[in-house]
C-alpha cells in the first residue's frame, strides 16, 4: 500500500452502523466495530458514532467486547443540556474516551451558548442545513472555534447535495479555516450511481466519492486550486484522474506532498460517517489501492 493512500485514508471513517441504511442493532454494531478494530485495515477506522439516548445501551453492553478503549462519537439531540450533562459523566479515561460531540442543526446564534458545557479536547461539529444561512453558521464556528458538519447524502436522493452545493461549502469552509466532517452518502471512493438502500430492487442516484471528498478538500485548503477546479475534482469519477505515488498525490498539475495531505487531514477534513466500514475498503481493493 502507498504511503500517500495510508495518510490520505487514515482514522477517516467513523463507523456508523447504528444508522440507516445498514441500521444495525446495538450488539451486531459494536461486534463490527470491535472486529474492524482488531483488522489489517484497523488504521482506516475512526470514532464510533452513536446516539446520546443510546449510551445506557452502549455501556451495558461493553463487557461483551474484548476491544480496550472505545473511542466513540455521541449524536445529540433532543434536551442539549441533559445530554451533555449525561454525556460528560461518561469522559473518565477508562474503557470508553469521549472523542466527539456532534449537534444536531442550532441557529448559528445558539452555537456559542453551548460552547462553555463542552469537555477540552473534545471535537464539537455543528451540523450546517444545506439551505442555511452559511456566512452566519462560518462566523459562529470561527467564533467558537467549533467544527463544522456537512451531510452528503441519506436514504433519499433529495438528501444529496449537488456537485456544485458540495464544493461551495468545501471552499467556503477553507477559506474560513473552519474544519469539517461529512455525514452519510460516502460510501464509495469515486463518485456514480449507486443503489440507496441494502433492500432488493433499490432505486439509485448519483453520490459522491470519499477520494474526491478528501483530495478536494486537501488542494483547496492548501490554495492550491480554484472554485472551478474543486468542482471539477468533486466530479472526477475516473481513478485514472488522479496519480497516487508513495510520495504524494497528484490531480492535473497539482501536487500534494504527504506532509501537505497529513496536514489537510489532521487540520481540515476529519472524518466521514458511514453505516458500512467494509464498502470503502471494497472500493478502494477493487481500485487497486488497497491489497
Amino acid at each position: 500500500m502507498l504511503g500517500s493512500i495510508k495518510t490520505l485514508l487514515s482514522s477517516i471513517v467513523d463507523y456508523a452502523g447504528l444508522f440507516p441504511p445498514a441500521k444495525f442493532d446495538m450488539r451486531e454494531a459494536m461486534a463490527n466495530y470491535d472486529r474492524d478494530r482488531m483488522s489489517s485495515y484497523d488504521w482506516m477506522l475512526g470514532r464510533f458514532v452513536l446516539p446520546a439516548s443510546r449510551l445506557n445501551e452502549f455501556e451495558q453492553l461493553l463487557p461483551a467486547f474484548p476491544l480496550e478503549q472505545w473511542s466513540i462519537a455521541v449524536i445529540l439531540s433532543g434536551n442539549l443540556e441533559s445530554e451533555l450533562e449525561r454525556v460528560q459523566s461518561i469522559s473518565d479515561g477508562g474503557k470508553i474516551k469521549l472523542a466527539a460531540l456532534e449537534f444536531p442543526p442550532l441557529p448559528p446564534d445558539e452555537i456559542e451558548s453551548v460552547f462553555p458545557n463542552l469537555s477540552a479536547g473534545v471535537d464539537a461539529f455543528f451540523e450546517i442545513p444545506l439551505d442555511g444561512n452559511l456566512e452566519a453558521y462560518l462566523a459562529a464556528l470561527q467564533y467558537a472555534d467549533a467544527l463544522a458538519k456537512i451531510r452528503t447524502g441519506s436514504t433519499t436522493a433529495d438528501a444529496f447535495p449537488t456537485a456544485s452545493q458540495l464544493s461551495h461549502y468545501i471552499v467556503s469552509f477553507a477559506e474560513a479555516q473552519v474544519p469539517f466532517k461529512a455525514t452519510a452518502g460516502l460510501h464509495h471512493a469515486l463518485p456514480g450511481d449507486y443503489p440507496l438502500t441494502y433492500e432488493p430492487q433499490n432505486n439509485s442516484t448519483a453520490m459522491h466519492g470519499f477520494l474526491n471528498v478528501a483530495i478536494a478538500a486537501a488542494l483547496t485548503y492548501w490554495q492550491k486550486i480554484t472554485r472551478e477546479e474543486a468542482l471539477a475534482i468533486l466530479q472526477e469519477s475516473s481513478i485514472e484522474g488522479f496519480r497516487f505515488a508513495e510520495d504524494g498525490i497528484s490531480w492535473a498539475s497539482h501536487h500534494l506532498n504527504l506532509s501537505e495531505i497529513e496536514g489537510a487531514r489532521q487540520r481540515f477534513f476529519r472524518s466521514f460517517g458511514s453505516c458500512s466500514f467494509q464498502e470503502p475498503i471494497d472500493d478502494l481493493k477493487t481500485l487497486k489501492l488497497l491489497s
